[in-house]
């Protein structure tokens, strides 16, 4: 009992005494079990409960649904960006080493709150997925999906109880950039058509999600060489770490998606001009053949006439008899 009293007493403490206070009585702030909750529920909704409410229902249409949810989502991505801009990123912010500011200053509370909101946004991006199921594109439903929607909320949450602002933060400066690209992109998509065929760059958004982590990466464990900022190190870890993770699976999805699936087109496509070549040469083979062999005056005086054996019935048996028909 004592050991397990000693765990929940550094509990407390960690929640209590060497968290943030200015964000400890915000929505879903008080306890990182809620949110886990959240996302271990959604993981459950999307991989076992949702496709067994679908089983025996249609497919819904959910086309003008997912313009305007991707349209907000473009709205809010861009609102997130612009506050991490204007409250650090693109103004006073070292990309060297940066502190949080724990005061309650105008600019530092600002900083707090569009990190509360950024964890907010991870919330509402599980409706990609939902919208996927409900369509019964199960598909997209893939592991890397659901790991990715699935942990952010849980990792975000730290980094909103701890330090709001900072070093680490530049995460999400950085992903905010990418998902206005992205739900652009599912909003164009969502148009048809019309507008689909215009949207050949589709592969790129991988590519652009590979190079924030990367960046991410970089940012994150340069602390480890020289951190004159005091910047709490085992976020640097955190945040290096994740970064890690995403870039392996977010690379295998591409090697997976683009380059396996153009290998193999191309693959099909060599076999099926070699078929073509081989019968190509077998049709020339026997053209040459018929040339040699036939005459073109009997062959002239066949299609004249065709001769077939038709049986004629009687009573008693069946007579076979040519017939003339010219």
């Amino acid at each position: 009992m004592s050991f397990l009293q000693s765990i929940y007493d550094g509990y407390r403490d960690l929640m209590d005494n060497k968290s943030d206070p200015r964000t400890k009585d915000w929505p879903l702030m008080s306890s990182p079990f809620p949110t886990i909750a959240i996302s271990l529920s959604y993981a459950y909704f999307v991989k076992v409960l949702g496709p067994r409410l679908m089983e025996n229902r249609k497919p819904f249409q959910l086309r003008s649904v997912l313009i305007i949810y991707n349209a907000i989502q473009v709205v809010f991505s861009t609102w997130l960006f612009y506050e991490a801009c204007v409250t650090g990123w693109l103004t006073d912010y070292s990309y060297r080493c940066q502190p949080v500011d724990y005061s309650t200053s105008p600019i530092a509370l600002r900083m707090a709150r569009g990190c509360w909101w950024y964890y907010f946004s991870k919330f509402t991006e599980f409706f990609d997925t939902l919208f996927f199921v409900m369509r019964k594109r199960y598909d997209q439903v893939s592991t890397l999906h659901v790991i990715h929607h699935g942990i952010m909320p849980v990792s975000v949450w730290w980094g909103v109880k701890f330090t709001p602002g900072g070093h680490s933060s530049f995460f999400g400066f950085l992903n905010t950039f990418v998902h206005i690209v992205m739900y652009t992109y599912y909003m164009l998509a969502a148009m048809g058509p019309k507008v689909q065929k215009y949207l050949w760059w589709k592969k790129y958004l991988t590519v652009l999600q590979m190079i924030q982590f990367i960046l991410v990466m970089v940012h994150a464990f340069q602390l480890l060489f020289k951190n004159d900022c005091n910047y709490p190190i085992a976020f640097a870890y955190f945040i290096g770490a994740h970064a890690v993770m995403f870039y392996f699976l977010f690379s295998g999805f591409y090697r997976q998606a683009y380059t396996k699936k153009q290998k193999d087109a191309e693959q099909k496509r060599l076999i099926a001009q070699k078929k073509e070549i081989n019968e190509n040469g077998n049709a020339k083979q026997m053209n040459g053949k018929t040339q040699m062999y036939e005459n073109p005056g009997t062959v002239e005086d066949s299609y004249s006439t065709t001769r077939q054996r038709v049986f004629v019935g009687s009573s008693n048996n069946w007579i076979c008899q040519p017939v003339n028909i010219n």
